[in-house]
């Protein structure tokens, strides 16, 4: 396991200079303990680490099962785990023993918030149940994410994405009419990771008002219900589903993804200005006054007739075209990108949505997003890469009151 100084030969960044403002973060000084795993809580506390928190994410001496899924580099780190862990540094610990237990303790103690996503009897198992944390702590934020929520049937199953994707009723929308297709785009993760964000800064907001922590939950099901909801909302008041309709809209024509000549073009069409400016755009103006297209809600039931339209105007044109033609009737339209464009595309490159970041074992600096928002006086900053394996081990077992000869004993041991 690697100490902060000792890299693998490949790259640097351990503690770079961002891009961007040198300002202080919103969260200079708060101390976050990071027990996440996969996406749910390590992008939340990634996002923190972006506004100046201080993350220690706390690993397995073998390693968190998410730093090696779908490996890109040659020491085996993935490409989700480079991203959900930027300026975090990395210790390693088996929290099963009796000194883990203690250093554990003292993580906690020094701590104001402690972030994790497992059911909890796990947490109750590692010690970081909200009462135990708060028995160390008392005025402790933590933060916990699951699969389905605490307190009902479901709540000791364990679940990953999809669990909320599918169970949500937005798979039973989406797809081919034969065939239901979640999204490979884990967004119910992502979606939790963000929502839990947000609980733990109202936490903290409310904890430098009032000088008291508190439990913040968050759960892979009811984000998806969020994101979902109108679709319940619509089966309950007017008792129906709507048919999977592929890349078609679910309430709005026309609305697809058009093949042009080289490629494919997304547009949307919205409300009744938009339709009769569609119209005029593929000179069928004597659609404008048809009953059949008077709104939105009728225009979806015709939608085959429209999105078909659209297709054969489509037919023949480059994507250039298309979308230039698009603009200039003010249409809401975007060209389909393939990974490799996304990475060329010049606005992405302008507003430097994906900073370079190096790693080591990385054949060449990094895609890594950036903060996903920006504040005009305190941005978020990438400071440093995600941290090699128990790469910060010794430096904050220091921070911890350890001396050079335990730490040396708590590795020959194998507590860290």
């Amino acid at each position: 396991m690697a100490e902060n100084g000792t890299t693998p030969s490949g790259g640097t960044g351990a503690d770079r200079p961002a891009g961007g403002s040198t300002s202080k973060g919103v969260l200079d000084g708060v101390r976050v303990l990071d027990y996440g795993r996969f996406i749910a809580a390590p992008w939340c506390t990634a996002i923190l680490a972006d506004m100046g928190a201080d993350v220690v994410r706390v690993e397995k001496r073998e390693g968190g099962e998410d730093r090696w899924v779908q490996a890109v580099t040659e020491g085996g780190e993935g490409g989700t785990f480079l991203q959900c862990n930027r300026n975090k540094r990395s210790l390693t610990l088996d929290s099963t023993t009796p000194d883990g237990a203690e250093i554990t303790r003292r993580l906690v103690a020094g701590a104001d918030i402690v972030v994790a996503n497992m059911p909890l009897a796990g947490m109750r198992a590692s010690g970081l149940d909200y009462d135990t944390l708060r028995a160390v702590k008392a005025d402790i934020i933590l933060a916990s994410a699951t699969a389905y929520g605490e307190g009902g049937p479901y709540s000791d199953r364990i679940g990953f994405d999809g669990a909320g994707q599918v169970m949500s009723g937005a798979t039973h929308r989406q797809g081919l009419p034969e065939q239901p297709i979640r999204t490979t785009v884990p967004y119910t993760d992502f979606g939790t990771a963000m929502t839990l964000a947000i609980g733990v800064m109202m936490a903290l907001f409310h904890h430098r008002a009032t000088g008291e922590g508190q439990h913040v939950e968050g759960a892979l099901l009811p984000t998806a219900l969020m994101m979902s909801n109108a679709f319940l909302i619509e089966r309950d008041l007017l008792g129906v589903d709507k048919p999977r309709m592929g890349n078609r809209g679910t309430s709005v024509a026309p609305c697809d993804l058009y093949e042009v000549t080289d490629g494919w073009v997304l547009l949307q069409v919205a409300g009744q200005p938009m339709f009769r400016r569609w119209c005029r755009l593929i000179g069928r103006e004597d659609l404008m006054d048809d009953p059949r297209f008077a709104d939105d809600d009728v225009r979806w039931q015709h939608g085959d007739f429209l999105n078909d339209l659209m297709q054969d105007w489509c037919r023949g044109r480059t994507k250039a075209e298309v979308l230039a033609a698009l603009e200039q009737f003010k249409l809401p339209a975007a060209p389909m990108h393939s990974t490799k464009d996304v990475l060329e595309d010049p606005h992405v490159e302008k507003l430097g949505y994906l900073e370079r970041i190096d790693y080591p074992g990385a054949s060449k600096p990094v895609p890594i997003i950036a903060t996903p928002f920006r504040l005009s006086r305190t941005p978020g900053r990438i400071r440093r890469r995600a941290p090699l394996l128990g790469e910060h081990t010794g430096q904050i077992l220091a921070d911890l009151g350890y001396s050079p000869d335990e730490v040396a004993d708590l590795r020959e041991r194998q507590v860290v």
